[in-house]
Protein backbone atom coordinates (compact mmCIF):
# COMPACT_ATOMS: atom_id res chain seq x y z
CA UNK A 1 0.00 0.00 0.00
CA UNK A 2 1.36 3.25 -0.80
CA UNK A 3 1.67 5.46 2.42
CA UNK A 4 -1.00 9.01 1.28
CA UNK A 5 -0.79 11.33 4.34
CA UNK A 6 -3.92 12.22 6.11
CA UNK A 7 -1.94 13.15 9.44
CA UNK A 8 -4.26 15.42 11.62
CA UNK A 9 -7.68 15.07 9.14
CA UNK A 10 -11.04 14.56 10.32
CA UNK A 11 -12.84 12.35 8.01
CA UNK A 12 -16.92 11.17 7.37
CA UNK A 13 -17.64 8.33 5.42
CA UNK A 14 -21.07 7.66 4.55
CA UNK A 15 -22.28 3.68 4.55
CA UNK A 16 -18.70 2.99 6.07
CA UNK A 17 -20.17 -0.46 7.66
CA UNK A 18 -19.41 -2.43 5.08
CA UNK A 19 -18.35 -2.42 0.97
CA UNK A 20 -16.38 0.34 -0.45
CA UNK A 21 -17.04 2.80 2.45
CA UNK A 22 -15.35 0.29 5.28
CA UNK A 23 -12.44 -0.08 2.46
CA UNK A 24 -12.42 3.53 2.75
CA UNK A 25 -12.32 3.86 6.03
CA UNK A 26 -10.19 2.16 6.59
CA UNK A 27 -7.68 3.18 3.98
CA UNK A 28 -8.41 6.68 5.05
CA UNK A 29 -7.01 5.82 9.09
CA UNK A 30 -4.38 3.94 8.06
CA UNK A 31 -3.19 7.45 6.01
CA UNK A 32 -3.34 9.14 10.02
CA UNK A 33 -6.99 10.41 9.81
CA UNK A 34 -9.80 10.19 12.14
CA UNK A 35 -12.85 8.71 11.03
CA UNK A 36 -16.57 9.48 11.53
CA UNK A 37 -18.62 6.53 10.37
CA UNK A 38 -21.77 7.48 9.15
CA UNK A 39 -24.59 4.35 8.67
CA UNK A 40 -28.05 3.74 9.32
CA UNK A 41 -27.19 0.04 10.51
CA UNK A 42 -26.34 0.36 14.24
CA UNK A 43 -24.94 -2.85 14.81
CA UNK A 44 -23.07 -3.37 11.60
CA UNK A 45 -21.93 0.16 12.44
CA UNK A 46 -20.98 -1.03 15.80
CA UNK A 47 -19.18 -4.37 14.67
CA UNK A 48 -17.05 -2.38 11.73
CA UNK A 49 -16.13 0.61 14.52
CA UNK A 50 -14.52 -2.43 16.71
CA UNK A 51 -12.23 -3.76 14.49
CA UNK A 52 -11.42 0.40 12.76
CA UNK A 53 -10.86 1.38 15.89
CA UNK A 54 -7.79 -0.94 15.61
CA UNK A 55 -5.88 1.18 13.27
CA UNK A 56 -7.17 4.77 14.56
CA UNK A 57 -9.33 6.97 16.16
CA UNK A 58 -13.14 6.07 15.01
CA UNK A 59 -15.94 8.27 15.63
CA UNK A 60 -20.20 6.56 14.77
CA UNK A 61 -23.13 8.12 14.01
CA UNK A 62 -26.58 6.47 13.05
CA UNK A 63 -27.65 8.50 9.82
CA UNK A 64 -30.15 8.71 7.86
CA UNK A 65 -29.16 10.27 4.68
CA UNK A 66 -32.17 11.24 3.72
CA UNK A 67 -33.09 13.38 6.38
CA UNK A 68 -32.36 16.64 6.95
CA UNK A 69 -32.23 16.54 10.50
CA UNK A 70 -30.40 13.30 10.54
CA UNK A 71 -27.63 15.05 9.09
CA UNK A 72 -27.45 17.97 10.84
CA UNK A 73 -27.19 16.33 13.97
CA UNK A 74 -24.36 14.44 12.90
CA UNK A 75 -22.53 16.75 11.15
CA UNK A 76 -22.42 18.53 14.99
CA UNK A 77 -22.32 15.64 16.84
CA UNK A 78 -19.13 14.90 14.84
CA UNK A 79 -17.94 18.70 15.06
CA UNK A 80 -18.11 17.91 18.49
CA UNK A 81 -16.28 14.87 18.50
CA UNK A 82 -13.22 15.85 16.10
CA UNK A 83 -12.94 19.76 16.55
CA UNK A 84 -13.14 19.90 12.71
CA UNK A 85 -14.67 18.17 9.80
CA UNK A 86 -11.96 17.93 6.72
CA UNK A 87 -13.09 15.16 4.57
CA UNK A 88 -16.37 14.03 3.78
CA UNK A 89 -16.84 11.04 1.36
CA UNK A 90 -20.30 10.36 0.27
CA UNK A 91 -20.81 6.77 -0.11
CA UNK A 92 -24.12 5.20 1.44
CA UNK A 93 -25.91 3.92 -1.31
CA UNK A 94 -28.68 1.42 -2.47
CA UNK A 95 -28.66 -0.72 -5.99
CA UNK A 96 -32.16 -1.33 -5.82
CA UNK A 97 -34.21 -4.27 -7.50
CA UNK A 98 -33.58 -4.52 -11.23
CA UNK A 99 -36.83 -3.81 -13.75
CA UNK A 100 -37.42 -1.99 -16.80
CA UNK A 101 -38.85 1.64 -15.80
CA UNK A 102 -42.24 1.07 -16.17
CA UNK A 103 -42.12 -2.07 -14.10
CA UNK A 104 -40.56 -0.93 -11.10
CA UNK A 105 -42.79 0.17 -8.20
CA UNK A 106 -42.92 3.91 -7.45
CA UNK A 107 -41.65 3.51 -4.10
CA UNK A 108 -38.61 1.45 -5.21
CA UNK A 109 -37.54 4.40 -7.54
CA UNK A 110 -37.87 7.12 -4.96
CA UNK A 111 -36.44 4.90 -2.55
CA UNK A 112 -32.99 4.75 -4.80
CA UNK A 113 -32.92 8.37 -6.04
CA UNK A 114 -33.23 9.39 -2.75
CA UNK A 115 -30.80 7.76 -0.78
CA UNK A 116 -28.07 7.54 -3.88
CA UNK A 117 -28.79 11.49 -4.61
CA UNK A 118 -31.14 13.31 -2.06
CA UNK A 119 -28.28 11.61 0.29
CA UNK A 120 -25.22 13.41 -1.03
CA UNK A 121 -26.75 16.36 -1.70
CA UNK A 122 -28.02 16.73 2.06
CA UNK A 123 -24.18 15.15 3.66
CA UNK A 124 -22.79 17.93 1.69
CA UNK A 125 -25.09 20.90 2.54
CA UNK A 126 -24.75 19.76 6.43
CA UNK A 127 -20.80 19.84 6.21
CA UNK A 128 -19.72 22.45 3.35
CA UNK A 129 -20.65 25.21 5.94
CA UNK A 130 -18.45 23.65 8.29
CA UNK A 131 -15.36 23.41 5.90
CA UNK A 132 -16.21 26.87 4.83
CA UNK A 133 -15.21 28.49 8.30
CA UNK A 134 -11.89 26.12 8.35
CA UNK A 135 -10.70 26.96 5.07
CA UNK A 136 -9.77 23.56 3.93
CA UNK A 137 -11.66 20.57 2.63
CA UNK A 138 -12.09 17.48 0.70
CA UNK A 139 -15.54 16.23 -1.01
CA UNK A 140 -15.34 12.43 -2.75
CA UNK A 141 -18.88 10.85 -4.20
CA UNK A 142 -19.27 7.84 -5.44
CA UNK A 143 -20.99 7.90 -8.53
CA UNK A 144 -20.66 5.25 -11.30
CA UNK A 145 -20.71 4.16 -14.81
CA UNK A 146 -23.87 3.64 -15.14
CA UNK A 147 -24.31 7.44 -14.04
CA UNK A 148 -22.70 7.99 -17.26
CA UNK A 149 -24.25 5.44 -19.90
CA UNK A 150 -27.24 4.43 -18.27
CA UNK A 151 -27.44 0.25 -17.19
CA UNK A 152 -30.96 -1.19 -18.48
CA UNK A 153 -33.26 -2.59 -15.82
CA UNK A 154 -31.54 -0.27 -13.15
CA UNK A 155 -33.21 3.24 -14.55
CA UNK A 156 -33.58 4.58 -10.85
CA UNK A 157 -30.22 3.81 -9.86
CA UNK A 158 -28.79 5.33 -13.14
CA UNK A 159 -30.53 8.30 -12.92
CA UNK A 160 -29.17 9.05 -9.16
CA UNK A 161 -25.95 8.44 -10.04
CA UNK A 162 -25.74 10.73 -12.89
CA UNK A 163 -27.43 13.35 -10.54
CA UNK A 164 -24.44 12.79 -8.65
CA UNK A 165 -21.79 13.53 -11.40
CA UNK A 166 -23.77 16.80 -12.00
CA UNK A 167 -23.83 17.17 -8.48
CA UNK A 168 -20.32 17.24 -7.96
CA UNK A 169 -19.77 19.57 -10.96
CA UNK A 170 -22.34 21.84 -9.83
CA UNK A 171 -20.78 21.93 -6.33
CA UNK A 172 -17.04 21.91 -7.43
CA UNK A 173 -17.64 25.22 -9.45
CA UNK A 174 -19.47 27.11 -6.50
CA UNK A 175 -15.91 26.08 -4.29
CA UNK A 176 -13.56 26.44 -6.51
CA UNK A 177 -11.71 29.45 -4.87
CA UNK A 178 -12.32 28.10 -1.34
CA UNK A 179 -9.99 25.69 -1.12
CA UNK A 180 -12.42 22.93 -1.06
CA UNK A 181 -11.87 20.37 -3.65
CA UNK A 182 -15.03 18.23 -4.50
CA UNK A 183 -14.53 15.39 -7.10
CA UNK A 184 -16.42 11.97 -7.92
CA UNK A 185 -15.44 8.13 -8.40
CA UNK A 186 -17.61 6.30 -10.80
CA UNK A 187 -16.68 2.37 -10.42
CA UNK A 188 -18.07 -0.14 -13.19
CA UNK A 189 -18.63 -2.84 -10.85
CA UNK A 190 -17.21 -3.04 -7.57
CA UNK A 191 -17.18 -6.72 -5.96
CA UNK A 192 -19.49 -6.34 -2.38
CA UNK A 193 -22.62 -7.73 -0.87
CA UNK A 194 -24.34 -4.76 -2.88
CA UNK A 195 -24.79 -7.88 -5.87
CA UNK A 196 -27.12 -9.39 -3.48
CA UNK A 197 -29.36 -6.77 -4.33
CA UNK A 198 -29.13 -7.76 -8.27
CA UNK A 199 -30.36 -10.57 -10.60
CA UNK A 200 -27.64 -12.46 -12.15
CA UNK A 201 -28.17 -11.45 -15.29
CA UNK A 202 -27.30 -8.05 -14.48
CA UNK A 203 -24.00 -8.77 -12.63
CA UNK A 204 -23.50 -11.00 -16.15
CA UNK A 205 -24.59 -8.15 -17.69
CA UNK A 206 -22.34 -5.62 -16.15
CA UNK A 207 -18.97 -8.02 -16.11
CA UNK A 208 -19.50 -8.65 -19.91
CA UNK A 209 -18.93 -4.52 -20.24
CA UNK A 210 -15.63 -4.50 -18.45
CA UNK A 211 -12.39 -5.45 -21.25
CA UNK A 212 -10.34 -6.12 -18.23
CA UNK A 213 -13.19 -9.44 -17.36
CA UNK A 214 -13.19 -8.65 -13.49
CA UNK A 215 -14.89 -6.54 -11.06
CA UNK A 216 -13.12 -3.91 -9.20
CA UNK A 217 -11.95 -4.18 -5.74
CA UNK A 218 -12.81 -2.44 -2.65
CA UNK A 219 -9.53 -1.51 -2.08
CA UNK A 220 -8.59 -0.32 -5.76
CA UNK A 221 -11.64 2.04 -4.81
CA UNK A 222 -10.24 3.14 -1.35
CA UNK A 223 -6.96 4.27 -2.79
CA UNK A 224 -8.25 6.11 -5.43
CA UNK A 225 -10.68 7.81 -2.69
CA UNK A 226 -7.64 8.70 -0.21
CA UNK A 227 -5.69 10.49 -3.16
CA UNK A 228 -8.61 12.45 -3.80
CA UNK A 229 -8.87 12.88 0.28
CA UNK A 230 -5.09 14.63 -0.15
CA UNK A 231 -3.21 17.45 -0.42
CA UNK A 232 -1.88 16.15 -3.19
CA UNK A 233 -5.21 16.49 -5.14
CA UNK A 234 -5.16 20.27 -5.16
CA UNK A 235 -5.75 21.63 -8.52
CA UNK A 236 -8.63 19.19 -9.59
CA UNK A 237 -12.20 19.68 -9.00
CA UNK A 238 -16.05 19.07 -10.35
CA UNK A 239 -14.00 16.23 -12.02
CA UNK A 240 -15.33 12.24 -12.85
CA UNK A 241 -12.51 9.21 -12.33
CA UNK A 242 -13.35 6.49 -13.97
CA UNK A 243 -12.89 3.39 -12.18
CA UNK A 244 -14.36 0.90 -14.67
CA UNK A 245 -11.45 -2.00 -15.47
CA UNK A 246 -11.04 0.11 -19.19
CA UNK A 247 -15.40 0.08 -19.75
CA UNK A 248 -15.55 4.05 -19.92
CA UNK A 249 -14.19 5.44 -22.79
CA UNK A 250 -15.43 9.21 -22.58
Amino acid sequence: MNQIDLKGKKAIVTGAARGIGYAIAERLLRSGASVSIWDVDVDAMAEAALELSKIGPVHVSQVDVTSEESTEKAAAKTLDAFGQIDILVNNAGIAGNNAKLWELPVAEWRKVVDIDLVGPYLCCRAVVPLMLKSGWGRIVNIASIAGKEGNPNASHYSAAKAGVIALTKSLGKELAQSNIIVNCITPAVIETDIFKQMAQTHIDYMLSKIPMNRFGQKEEAAAMAAWLCSDDCSFTTGAVFDLSGGRATY
